[in-house]
Formats: structure tokens, sequence, C-alpha cells
């Protein structure tokens, strides 16, 4: 994995950058399919036939045109929901990233975080760790792995150890409904005789 370059106050800071790995947090479980002559079974797509087994590998993506001409990848060109084109963002590891954005711990907190990477660096994060500080305070900008067309919000954050991660994810979207919610009220039904004497655990 390529080091990722700070521009903090004018000085360029290069770090390294290890994934917070799910199996290695909390294990995983790997189901093995076997026939009955305990031969591992592959997986196949059945087609609309009913009848083909199509196996894996042999399904692809193709880009038609609306005239049902086919269209290469690079032909196309990503637009907005008024039509109008968007401007595709580098890779963040092809320029440095210029730490200035300082947000609040709420901000952070209003992110559904996908992914966390833990900060390393030959030289030290001693500049970042003191410009972060105690105060719940984070660095915020924006971060594309590969390039694409639409760069992911990426937080700085310390913590109890001293360690610097990156959480990097998508601002949450949530609908204000109002302050009360109306109580649902029902009237009350007394149980007949069958319902009273149902013992669910028989079932």
């Amino acid at each position: 994995m390529p080091d990722l370059v700070f521009d903090l106050g004018g000085k360029e800071i290069s770090c390294g950058m290890t994934k917070v790995d799910r199996a290695k947090l909390y294990g995983y479980v790997d189901t093995q399919v076997l026939d009955d002559r305990d031969r591992e079974c592959e997986l196949a797509t059945l087609a609309g036939d009913g009848k083909t087994l199509i196996p894996m590998g042999g399904t692809a993506f193709a880009y038609l045109s609306p005239d049902g001409l086919w269209r290469n990848k690079t032909d196309l060109k990503p637009v907005n929901l008024n039509g109008e084109p968007i401007v595709p963002v580098i890779s963040s590891f092809k320029a440095p990233i210029h730490l200035s954005e300082k947000v609040s711990i709420d901000e952070y907190l209003s992110h559904n975080i996908r992914i966390v990477y833990r900060l390393h660096s030959e030289a030290g994060l001693g500049e970042i760790e003191q410009a972060i500080g105690d105060d719940d305070i984070v660095f915020a900008f924006d971060f594309s792995y590969r390039g694409g067309l639409v760069a992911d919000r990426a937080f700085l954050l310390k913590g109890q150890d001293g360690a610097i991660w990156m959480a990097v994810g998508k601002a949450t979207k949530i609908s204000f409904i109002g302050m009360q919610q109306q109580a649902v009220i029902e009237d009350e039904v007394e149980p007949d005789e069958e319902e009273a004497d149902l013992d669910f655990g028989m079932m």
C-alpha cells in the first residue's frame, strides 16, 4: 500500500497505512459446501432458461446505447441528476493532502464510517498529534483511494494511546421529523379462551 503525504503548515509528512481488518478483530467463518462424494462445490449461475449452468467467470457486464449498439466504458461520460458533467477526482496518493480544515467530534459522528486505517511514519507523527491536541477536534478532508467520480470524507483522530487513526465514510442522511412523536393508542381487547390457553412453548 502506498504512503499518504499530508501537508501540515507547509511541512510534508509521509504516512504509511494499516487497514483495520474486521476478520482480525472478530474472526470469520469460512463455509465449505461439499457434494455427496465430498467434492468441493463451485458457484454457478442458472440462466434464464432454467437449464443452462454458467460457471464462475462466465458472465460479464456490457454497455449498450439506446439503439442497442456496443459501447466501450471509455465512451461513457458521468453526469449528475441535472445532466451536468461530473469532474472526476484523482487518487489521494498522487498529491499531498492539505490539513487545514478542523471539525468537531459531532461532525465526525454524523458520518457513516466504512473503513478505518492506522497511520504510522518512520519520522513520527508528532506534528499531527500536536496539531490535533487534546480537544475533541479532528482534521477533515476529501479522500479517494483510486480516484473516481466522488470522493469520500476522511477524518484524522488521535486515540487515547496517542495513535493517529484515519476514518473514511460518508455523511449519514437523517430526516428530521419533529420533536414529539404521537403515540398510537389501541383499544384493549380481552383475549378469548383459546388465545389465553395457547402455550407458545409448544411451537
